[in-house]
């Protein structure tokens, strides 16, 4: 009898444990379900710090990111979902996710790669937007976490996936290390010319997702320059100074000191939605691109990428009707997105950094994002 019992108590515990919530609060269940035959789940990073991040390979999203403030209280500051069933059914797509073949979008869905016209997939206005209509935000990724720390995620498109030519090999490894960095390495092969630009879309807010707008967030975006776009967002082919004008963030400044200024590109964006040209030495690697604080948490993130550019997007399009984590509403301006990457429709501008990659080369994009208090 009494073996019996031992043996039920242990299987109680077991049970009691693979059920267990996350500091985050999430349970690691609602994210276990096979979609199309291959299976979803939650993998969950921490440091030596307390810091807890947690994945899903549905998409390669960050769905939180648990973070301390300055007197050591730790808040969730991605939106997100605490199911799957949240980001399967939501009207928002891209909270937290891996973003591909092309992030950003590209004018009309239709690009030319050495002679040869390719139709993409058009889900934007008249433009296509972040990989298509089922893009790298809508696929199972094969998932292997390597490491308390490290989380390696593959996935093969196919040829000719959503438009794009040339079967692609990615992979992205997501890192949380001791010096409070999320790190993201993105790779990829090809077997065909083809136009790659993988980014990550989290929506982050310093206070704490869903805790108030990010308005009095002080931002810094290292760059003398953007790139102006059309009432569509699609860039002009400029790059025009940011100076005296409402892009200026070389000196820090909150976010909503200027986002109401009577300015065409304002305008156009519903607020900011512009790509940032960033400031590069010659043949730097990875530099600093733009730094958040929140004065009232005291969370200072800073963020660090090899891409000659960043996409500064304030949640200008949402309205509160998406419940997210903790059956928080996610409002008007309740987060902003810094997305590292090269600009928006690069494949309709020679000028542009070139995103074109050939059978035998490899691509390879980082970002960092990296936490402190102060």
């Amino acid at each position: 009898m009494k073996l019996i019992t031992l043996s039920l108590l242990i299987a109680l515990s077991f049970v009691f444990c693979s059920h267990q919530k996350l500091k985050s609060g999430i349970d690691p269940q609602a994210f276990n379900k096979s979609l199309n035959g291959a299976t979803a789940k939650l993998f969950t990073l921490k440091n030596k710090n307390g810091l807890e991040l947690s994945i899903t390979n549905y998409g390669g999203r960050i769905v939180s990111l648990m973070v301390p403030d300055r007197s050591g209280k730790f808040e969730d500051v991605v939106l997100g979902y605490s199911s799957l069933d949240g980001y399967l059914n939501g009207n928002e797509q891209y909270f937290g996710a891996a973003i591909g073949r092309y992030g950003n979008r590209i004018a009309k869905g239709g690009f030319k790669l050495d002679d040869v016209n390719y139709k993409i997939a058009v889900n934007n206005g008249p433009n296509a937007l972040h990989g298509g209509i089922k893009g790298f935000s809508m696929k199972v990724w094969d998932a292997k976490q390597n490491s308390d720390q490290e989380l390696e995620l593959t996935m093969v498109s196919p040829d000719m996936d959503e438009g794009y030519p040339g079967m692609l090999k990615v992979m992205i490894v997501y890192r949380l290390t001791d010096q409070n960095e999320v790190s993201i390495y993105y790779s990829a092969s090809t077997n065909k010319p083809t136009v790659i630009n993988l980014t990550n879309h989290s929506y982050f807010n310093l206070h704490g997702a869903g805790n108030k707008d990010i308005l009095d967030h002080v931002l810094m975006i290292n760059a003398d320059h953007f790139t102006p776009v059309d009432p569509t967002l699609i860039p002009t082919g400029k790059l025009e100074p940011v100076k005296g004008t409402p892009f200026d963030f070389t000196t820090p400044a909150t976010v909503g000191s200027r986002i109401n200024d009577k300015h065409e590109q304002l305008t156009f964006g519903l607020g900011y939605d512009h790509n940032f040209v960033l400031n590069k030495e010659k043949d730097q690697k990875i530099s600093l691109a733009a730094s958040v604080y929140d004065p009232i948490s005291g969370r200072f993130m800073q963020v660090f990428t090899n891409e000659p550019g960043v996409q500064f997007y304030c949640g200008n399009f949402l309205k509160g009707k998406e419940i997210g984590k903790e059956n928080k509403p996610y409002g008007f301006r309740s987060a902003l997105c810094l997305e590292t990457q090269h600009f928006p429709d690069s494949p309709n501008h020679p000028e542009f950094p070139s995103v074109v990659l050939r059978p035998g080369q490899i691509y390879s994009s980082a970002c960092m994002y990296k936490f402190s208090v102060k």
